[in-house]
């Protein structure tokens, strides 16, 4: 991480907020020692395959661009931290839903831990694409946009995350107010069992901030658990009462 981005997080707090989770994952850890081996899993990866994949797309300084996972050992760590958040390295197993699943590191995390686990992305990016096929997880190509309701998934999930993604941004780089996620968040809800939960991770707008105040307290008045850019929602605090998921 570069040191003007950790600057960025001290000033905003949300170093203080990172420092407070790896503390509280270290005590986790204390009591129940995770059976996610990282190592093990870049071994997994490190192929012929990713190495060809690397050799025509990487770049000295990826900056924003997707080509800046292709460091591997990086987000492979950056996603085991995730799972090891959301308490996916214990039982039960798991069916999860990663929206804007990008190359699939994620999935296949998921799917090593034993879990049923797809992705959802677009087809745009061809690097992605190679890295989905060479992972070998599984993923529904669909473009999420404003007021459109996912496809059919199938069996509802356990869990649906969501990280560092961009659908929430349209029109010339508007980003969503409360009335796209008052939609979008009821329309998950519809895809998660009764007590089924959202992990959503969001990025930086133009402003700095992640959302708007306005939006941060639509997310609270939906029961949301906000941690700086982190967004978690349960089922039944997402959907109307008289829709609930249960009901369905």
């Amino acid at each position: 991480m570069r040191f003007t981005t950790k600057l960025k997080k001290l000033a905003s707090g949300e170093g203080f907020a990172s420092a407070a989770r790896h503390v509280r994952q270290f005590f986790v850890g204390l009591v129940s020692p995770s059976r996610v081996k990282v190592d093990e899993i870049i071994a997994s990866i490190e192929s012929d395959g990713f190495r060809e994949i690397c050799r025509r797309y990487a770049v000295k300084n990826p900056g924003g661009s997707p080509k800046k996972y292709l460091d591997l050992k990086w987000w492979i760590r950056v996603n085991v931290e995730r799972a090891r958040e959301l308490r996916m390295d214990s039982p039960p197993r798991l069916r999860i839903l990663d929206l804007g699943s990008g190359g699939g590191y994620f999935v296949y995390l998921c799917r090593w831990l034993g879990h049923d686990a797809i992705g959802l992305d677009i087809d745009k990016h061809p690097m992605f694409n190679e890295l989905t096929k060479l992972l070998d997880v599984p993923r529904v190509i669909w473009r999420i946009e404003p007021f459109v309701p996912l496809p059919d998934l199938g069996e509802p999930f356990d869990l649906i995350t969501a990280f560092l993604v961009a659908f929430n941004n349209f029109r010339d780089n508007k980003v969503w107010g409360v009335a796209e996620w008052d939609f979008f968040l009821t329309d998950l809800a519809r895809h998660l069992v009764p007590n089924g939960r959202i992990r959503l991770e969001l990025n930086r707008q133009p402003d700095g901030k992640p959302f708007s105040s306005e939006v941060k307290r639509f997310f609270e008045s939906r029961g949301a658990k906000i941690d700086v850019y982190r967004v978690d929602f349960t089922a039944d605090r997402l959907a109307p009462s008289s829709i609930s998921p249960a009901a369905r």
